[in-house]
């Protein structure tokens, strides 16, 4: 797996955790052209090669600011064509993070605006510090989110306020991204990592082929209708009766151990 990216600070915790960092500090860990190629990498890698990842911790370096968007800086006198050359690029790894077979935890250890708001919902959950601040706030840039936003919001807080929210383009506070259901935890910042890495390694500890294929059973299955979401999930479930993980689970739990998952 590559670890070595511009824009990312990318290093395993223990043997099946993967912290991936967002690392331009200096900017608010803003999303620029080279974070979009390197977030691409990264998700794809993951996609077609988890090796022995079983779950990833998304964060932001400096300590203050998850991610604040695009880089308006970078993007300041862009051509038509360069823009959506490379919104192409953003759409991409968005895609990739929501498509990673690994379950990906964001720890929201300050602001997500705009691109880091979307980026926090394409993650299969978030713990956040309490101080953290979400917006979409493209509306008032001339734009509107295209990287799952107005999508993805709405499944997680219902259609009504996911309107309030992207059409005025106000920003709010962790409270309410706790009770709306965009974070899971609100976390002290001394604790965030910390609680994060914890949860990861739960699941790092479960059968990480039973995982995979609980996490593309609910996410696919949202997109059906509960007929053929059923369908889907017993397709999922019946891929892992042959698995050398299952027969090790069952054994496990009759001789009163702890199962060693191999991912086999």
């Amino acid at each position: 797996m590559k670890t070595d990216y511009q824009t990312l600070r990318v290093e395993m915790h223990g043997a099946h955790v993967l912290i991936v960092t967002l690392n331009r500090p200096d900017v608010a860990n803003a999303l620029n052209t080279q974070m979009g190629r390197d977030l691409l990498d990264l998700w794809t890698g993951l996609i077609a090669e988890p090796g022995e990842v079983r779950g990833v911790v998304l964060t932001g370096a400096g300590g203050r600011v998850f991610c604040a968007g695009g880089d308006l800086k970078e993007r300041n006198g862009m051509t038509k064509a360069q823009w959506e050359a490379q919104h192409e690029i953003f759409e991409r790894q968005y895609w990739a993070l929501l498509d990673c077979p690994v379950p990906v935890i964001a720890a929201v250890n300050g602001p997500a605006y705009a691109g880091g708001c979307e980026m926090t919902l394409a993650c299969d959950f978030a713990y956040a510090v309490p101080t953290a601040r979400f917006a979409l706030t493209e509306v008032t840039l001339g734009i509107m989110p295209g990287a799952g936003g107005t999508q993805l919001l709405p499944r997680a807080v219902g259609e009504r306020r996911a309107k309030e929210i992207i059409l005025t383009g106000k920003p709010f506070g962790a409270e309410d991204a706790l009770r709306w259901g965009i974070v899971n935890r609100l976390c002290p910042p001394e604790a965030l990592m910390q609680d994060a890495l914890d949860t990861a390694a739960t699941i790092a500890a479960n059968a990480p082929l039973s995982v995979r294929q609980a996490k593309k059973s609910i996410h696919h299955g949202l997109q059906m209708d509960l007929k053929n979401a059923l369908l889907f999930e017993i397709e999922a479930y019946n891929r892992l009766i042959p698995t050398k993980d299952r027969e090790e689970g069952i054994r496990a739990f009759n001789e009163k151990r702890k199962p060693a998952f191999k991912g086999e």
